[in-house]
């Protein structure tokens, strides 16, 4: 493809990328026809695909762009109406609104009467308002049913420290009555500043284009925009310290300290920042390279917790532990967790060979991985928990897609999508299990498939080199080359 007609082509992919978004958000399909919203939500995959296929032939200055632009527009379609998915960001209101009251997000539930000062009819509907399939029913002191837009209404918050400072920075910034808008806001401010974040990153390493993995997935639009999910910012954390910084070095490990203080889940990140660091050879200073990255995490994560413990009378953990039970991490007999282990393994030994399976993946990135692309370790750590683990919420995968632009292994993004499909697809499918399963077994295999594309692609490269004959060449040790370009 000519790169002038390569720039029409993309151009219009964007558009009819934008275009089914703006029509799914827009849309109450998730209750009243989950079927046709997972339609579109696999149209916008496909149409995700086939733009950043075309971005291949682009030329090298229309890719920043292209890449910008498309980013503002997914990430608008987020903003056309309110969160469809997920209830996640009215808990965000509700933690910003009870911190501006100088009250700890930590010390009491939604429901507690204690804080009943604070309610609003729109977090806290009555009558006839409360019998729409996402409101969730409290206690009534008058007779009239009573409700809560946000989930589980009778537990406390789950979010860390800096996820909370990020509620409250948003309420003291919201103009009264704005409700949820603030917070898709802030979600699509966050996902563009990712982008252009990863564009300069990636032109400094010589092409752009793998930024457009994050900037026009659809995911971000639904669950970092529509959805508000605070993860953005959590990857928003983590691809500067991987990037700007350097994950190896002390401010590196604090903003993976900040990204961990707003999800948990970029801790899984941090074999990647250690790429390399067991590699055989002189220990010399081996020490202090891990904590020039561990202390200042730990350190962030702490201070972060401190004016919450000392304010808190409840525990600052929230409903981390009832949330994991819950969802089953701790329970290998519940059917939606660890799914492709289940294929092969008793569901007794799910749990341990998943542990196992991490501890070899992650032994092998501390001893193998490359010190010089970093991001690579935590994408196959990242990724392999989530095909290990293969959760049902989508929003975790944000993390992934944030990844998966750093290093270029399109590949992975099939987990990312493999997500959506159980999330959303699941409330369709007449067996939602094996949906996910299926989903997931697609995605592991889509992972091997760009895995052996890529050995077979460095395999020519050192056929078609010159020496590639000589015994002593044939002998020495292979080293991978860099991805191609996406």
């Amino acid at each position: 493809m000519k790169p002038r007609t390569a720039v029409t082509v993309t151009t219009a992919l964007l558009a009819a990328l934008t275009t089914v978004l703006a029509t799914a958000v827009r849309g109450d399909a998730y209750f009243t026809d989950p079927a046709a919203l997972t339609g579109w939500y696999a149209a916008a995959w496909a149409l995700f695909a086939a733009a950043a296929w075309s971005l291949r032939s682009v030329s090298a200055r229309h890719v920043a762009p292209l890449v910008l632009a498309g980013s503002v527009a997914v990430a608008a379609t987020g903003l056309l109406a309110e969160p469809r998915t997920s209830s996640d960001a009215f808990r965000y209101v509700w933690d910003g609104r009870v911190q501006a009251a100088g009250i700890s997000p930590y010390d009491h539930a939604p429901a507690d009467p204690a804080l009943a000062h604070l309610r609003d009819p729109w977090l806290f509907p009555k009558g006839a308002q409360c019998a729409r399939p996402e409101r969730f029913r409290i206690a009534s002191d008058t007779g009239q049913p009573a409700c809560s837009r946000i989930n589980r209404p009778y537990v406390h918050t789950i979010y860390p420290p800096v996820a909370e400072g990020y509620f409250l920075l948003v309420q003291e910034l919201s103009p009264p009555g704005t409700r949820h808008k603030p917070f898709q806001v802030g979600g699509a401010l966050l996902a563009v500043a990712t982008s252009g974040l990863l564009l300069y990153a990636l032109r400094r390493r010589g092409d752009g284009r793998a930024a457009a993995y994050w900037a026009w997935c659809p995911a971000v639009a639904v669950e970092a925009v529509n959805s508000a999910h605070a993860d953005v910012l959590s990857v928003l954390f983590t691809v500067a310290a991987f990037t700007v910084v350097g994950a190896r070095r002390p401010l590196g490990g604090a903003l993976l300290g900040a990204g961990i203080a707003t999800k948990l889940l970029p801790a899984v990140t941090l074999p990647g920042a250690l790429s390399g660091l067991a590699a055989p050879g002189p220990a010399r200073g081996r020490a202090r390279r891990a904590l020039a990255v561990l202390l200042p995490a730990a350190a962030v994560v702490a201070i972060g917790y401190l004016p919450y413990i000392l304010i808190s009378d409840s525990s600052v953990l929230g409903y981390l532990s009832g949330y994991t039970q819950e969802e089953g991490y701790d329970d290998a007999t519940v059917k939606n967790r660890y799914a492709l282990l289940r294929l092969v393994l008793p569901d007794s030994w799910a749990l341990p060979a998943t542990l196992a399976v991490l501890a070899v993946v992650v032994g092998y990135v501390l001893r193998r991985g490359d010190p010089e692309r970093p991001w690579r370790g935590a994408l196959l750590v990242t990724g392999t928990a989530f095909l290990l683990l293969t959760p049902g919420y989508s929003w975790y995968a944000l993390l992934l897609v944030g990844l998966v632009a750093l290093d270029g292994r399109w590949e992975w993004l099939g987990v990312a999508a493999a997500g959506a499909a159980k999330y959303i697809g699941g409330r369709a499918a007449a067996d939602p299990n094996l949906l996910g399963t299926t989903a997931y077994a697609v995605a592991a295999l889509m992972v091997a498939g760009g895995w052996a594309l890529r050995r077979r692609a460095a395999a020519a490269t050192d056929r078609a080199a010159p020496g590639a004959t000589d015994p002593a060449r044939r002998t020495a040790p292979h080293r991978e080359p860099e991805p191609p370009r996406p």
